[in-house]
């Protein structure tokens, strides 16, 4: 039997991180093996992958030096930044230079940074259809991720380049969801027009992650996209409301109007959503159905998702 190879996980406690530590649990047969790195090991989800089968070993990604030592001994390393739990782009830099001066460091041999485009290269700062926020920006997430693409390349990295989709999970934690108006129906008000948005379940981010790890080299230095499906606006409503029992009603907004509600980063949804609206083709092209497909063969479509969490959805009254 071959000697296992180690793969170090980034989020493992989390539903990315989470899907890929699973996913290998999951696979007897495979060579590979999990070590989930996390700041405390006694969480229920740390504890849980142990009962599993998994290595737990403490580390930080904001410490190099430990976060290096931590790394001794994997063949490959999963690394994200949680832009959600800071809100601030100057950290997921510094976070992503640091994880891959420590992969490098370690000497790691197939590294997955889960990332996504720079769209200023697509709308440039002085661009005026999209609001600049935090003076260097238009989606902060976006644009962090995407620059720190460089920190990988430029200290030679083994590395895989895996670009994510729009999460569905959104639509139950940052209030994308369906909203009751008016009248009493249900209306899913979003800035899509009749573009096709690329999505995807977070768990399956993390399992496309372990079809790249089994191909190996032959994914160094490529960029991966992974989705389960692409749909429009309309589409992604009418499958709501089939999931609820309940007719839902697509709306197209503005990003304008969506940017103008004030909630938590309502700037900062109202940009993405624009940019995947505006750059559908670009963004969907790269995130091929039937690569993730082949990377994981239980791929979930949106249909999929809505069976196991459409409940989860929060209904709110309409406001825009």
């Amino acid at each position: 039997m071959p000697t296992a190879r180690r793969i170090a996980i980034v989020g493992a406690t989390g539903a990315q991180g989470g899907g890929l530590a699973r996913a290998i649990l999951a696979s007897p047969a495979s060579d590979f093996t999990v070590r989930a790195i996390t700041r405390d090991p006694t969480s229920v989800a740390a504890r849980a992958l142990a009962r599993d089968g998994a290595e737990v070993v403490t580390a930080d990604i904001d410490d190099t030096a430990t976060f290096t030592d931590a790394l001794r001994g994997a063949h490959g390393a999963f690394l994200m930044t949680g832009y959600w739990s800071h809100l601030c782009p100057a950290t997921e830099k510094a976070q992503a230079r640091c994880m891959a001066q420590a992969v490098s460091d370690a000497g790691v041999q197939h590294v997955i940074w889960s990332t996504l485009e720079d769209t200023r290269h697509y709308v440039p700062l002085d661009d005026p259809r999209m609001p600049t926020l935090l003076d260097r920006y238009k989606v902060p997430q976006f644009d962090a991720k995407g620059e720190s693409d460089l920190a990988f390349t430029e200290l030679g990295v083994p590395v895989t380049f895996l670009r994510t989709s729009f999460r569905w999970e959104n639509f139950i934690t940052l209030g994308m969801g369906p909203r009751i108006g008016p009248d009493g129906t249900l209306v899913l008000a979003l800035p899509l027009g009749d573009s096709r948005i690329a999505g995807i379940a977070a768990e399956d981010i993390g399992r496309c992650a372990l079809g790249i790890f089994a191909e190996g080299h032959r994914c160094l230095g490529q960029y991966v996209g992974v989705a389960g499906d692409h749909l429009t606006g309309a589409e992604m409503a009418a499958k709501i409301g089939r999931a609820l029992g309940h007719t839902t009603h697509f709306r197209d907004i503005t990003a304008d109007a969506f940017r103008s509600v004030r909630t938590p980063c309502s700037d900062e949804l109202g940009n993405m959503l624009q940019f995947l609206r505006d750059f559908s083709d670009a963004v969907c092209s790269c995130r091929s159905l039937e690569r993730s497909h082949a990377l994981n063969p239980s791929l979930l479509s949106f249909d999929d998702w809505l069976t196991h969490n459409v409940r989860r959805i929060p209904i709110d009254v309409i406001t825009y």
